[in-house]
């Protein structure tokens, strides 16, 4: 926060700071105590900094409201007091669903909060408000509100509305869009490098950029990196505008500027997403270390030998793991070694915890040479299940409290468009130029992401010759065949041919979504680079 507030001019300061898992921890946390649910991180980082945003009239917009978003503002102004600062705060409520949830067929969860959009936000900041916080609302709605305040747009702009929502969207993971988890990073000098800025203009366009001195870079790779990071198809979906991230268009603009222009925009579907997080039991697991040789028949003997030593304690889910670290002839320990992990789930702590984690220890003297594990028996830890569901929006109330309590209603969007796919776009001429058998990241740059249970891949082409051989070879079929891991679940590809990339969507790939660990990524965010590493017959003229 501080660099961004003394590294150059800045109008509005956003953070960004829930995600499905936070969600679930705000949750715990308020289990513990009510008074408690959002981002103690962000009154640390306030402390030291409120007076700086104050004295330079830079206006703050942040989500860390969480689960309790008028908990926050009032700790917020208890703090500007502490400080001796006169700091307009403001909030918005309404998202927290979960007295309802019930009513609403949501079930129990531990949390259920909608996505709320952006007019609240602005009314806040039309009010005079120094600070604005929120709990769950899109995180490009923190970059929306401040720019349809500020230009004075109206609910049914939805060109200038939906290029709003593309900046957001690129400044919501901070440096993911100036260089970090790029797929091309040696190609620049990384470093520290500095967050994202969005100037964004009265007709919806924006030049992303940093501040001057920063590390990393800005550039139409790494903006385009980001733009692929968790989406769909070309419809991207939001409580005030559907998106069309198929009319994006990105063109380098000078040294770490790129402005993105041409974004359509139309009417939001009827309903709102809601993201729901229940406690879904506890889990634990054993990593055994496997030396040398023998590696298949040593895991098959430690599999049988716990699988019956935990006999009427058998854990409800049990999954094992091989990953074949080792290598022949190895010339370090480490090296010879292989680690067969064992993951358990139970309703029941003590069946997944010391009876899970002891019986597997205790073999120690009684099975493959060479036993050992990497850490000591452990108890069981409580996990996650992360669910999307939909509400009608009138159902959700979405309330702006502005500085001086006066509270304002914000209706749900007058118009709305069921959300549906388009149209496929024509596929551009095939490339027949000479190929090589390399992996795809030498051309080809990725990145992946979660979105609850499901991942979403991106790839994008560098130059039109290299596009031309993704969009026709890189088909669902050549996808699974690429990743084993997907080939029996739901794959979709959605063309963007303006980024010159496919997106995939897997659904199902990681269970019931990071907080239930069910994959060795949990959130799929190295599932770009694993297919990067893949080798294909790829153009061989292209760099």
């Amino acid at each position: 926060m501080r660099e961004m507030l003394t590294g150059g001019p800045l109008d509005v300061l956003t953070g960004d700071y829930l995600a499905e898992l936070t969600m679930l921890i705000l949750g715990r946390d308020r289990l513990k105590d009510p008074a408690r649910g959002y981002a103690k991180t962000f009154l640390r980082q306030l402390e030291e900094n409120l007076g700086l945003a104050k004295d330079r009239g830079v206006r703050i917009v942040t989500n860390a409201g969480g689960l309790n978003p008028a908990g926050l503002a009032d700790a917020v102004r208890a703090l500007a007091g502490k400080l001796g600062l006169d700091v307009a705060v403001a909030h918005v409520e309404g998202d927290d669903l979960l007295p309802r949830a019930a009513e609403l067929g949501l079930g129990r969860p531990l949390t259920a909060n909608a996505y709320l959009g952006a007019w609240g936000i602005a009314d806040c900041l039309r009010a005079g408000a120094d600070v604005v916080v929120t709990g769950r609302v899109t995180d490009a709605s923190l970059v929306v509100g401040p720019a349809a305040a500020h230009f004075g747009w109206g609910r049914d702009d939805y060109d200038v509305l939906a290029g709003a929502v593309v900046a957001g969207h690129v400044l919501e993971c901070g440096a993911q869009a100036t260089g970090g988890n790029y797929a091309f990073f040696t190609e620049h000098e990384l470093g520290h490098p500095g967050f994202p800025i969005a100037e964004i203009e009265a007709d919806g366009s924006s030049v992303i950029t940093k501040h001057e001195g920063t590390g990393g870079a800005v550039t139409t790779g790494t903006v385009t990196a980001q733009l692929l990071y968790e989406i769909g198809g070309a419809r991207y979906a939001g409580p005030d505008v559907t998106t069309r991230f198929d009319t994006v268009h990105l063109a380098q603009a000078g040294r770490d500027r790129v402005r993105i222009s041409g974004t359509k925009g139309e009417p939001p579907p009827p309903s709102l997403k809601v993201c729901l997080n229940a406690l879904g039991g506890f889990r634990n697991e054993t990593t055994f270390v496997l030396t040398g040789l023998d590696i298949e028949a040593k895991a098959a003997l430690v599999r049988e030998q716990l699988e019956r030593a935990l006999g009427e304690h058998r854990p409800a889910e049990i999954r094992w793991r091989l990953a074949r670290t080792d290598h022949e002839d190895a010339d370090t320990e480490q090296r010879a070694s292989a680690l067969l992990h064992c993951a358990v789930k139970d309703a029941d702590p003590k069946v997944a915890g010391r009876a899970f984690s002891g019986a597997a220890v205790e073999l120690a003297l009684a099975s493959y040479p060479g036993f050992h594990v990497t850490a000591p028996p452990s108890d069981a830890s409580p996990y996650g299940v992360y669910t999307a569901s939909f509400v009608d929006a009138h159902e959700v109330p979405h309330i702006a409290v502005l500085p001086d309590g006066t509270k304002v209603e914000i209706a749900p969007a007058p118009e709305t468009a069921e959300l549906s796919e388009v149209e496929e776009p024509p596929l551009p001429e095939p490339y027949r130029g000479p190929v090589r058998h390399a992996p795809l990241g030498e051309l080809f740059g990725a990145r992946s992401g979660d979105k609850g249970g499901d991942a979403n891949l991106g790839v994008w082409a560098r130059d039109d010759e290299a596009w031309r051989w993704l969009a026709h070879r890189l088909t669902v079929e050549e996808f699974r065949r690429l990743l084993p891991e997907t080939a029996g679940l739901p794959v979709r590809r959605h063309l963007l041919p303006n980024l010159r990339s496919v997106n995939f969507v897997v659904s199902g790939l990681l269970g019931e979504g990071v907080a239930s660990q069910a994959r060795f990524d949990p959130q799929a965010k190295a599932l770009g680079e694993w297919l990067r590493a893949r080798y294909a017959d790829i153009p061989e003229g292209t760099a």
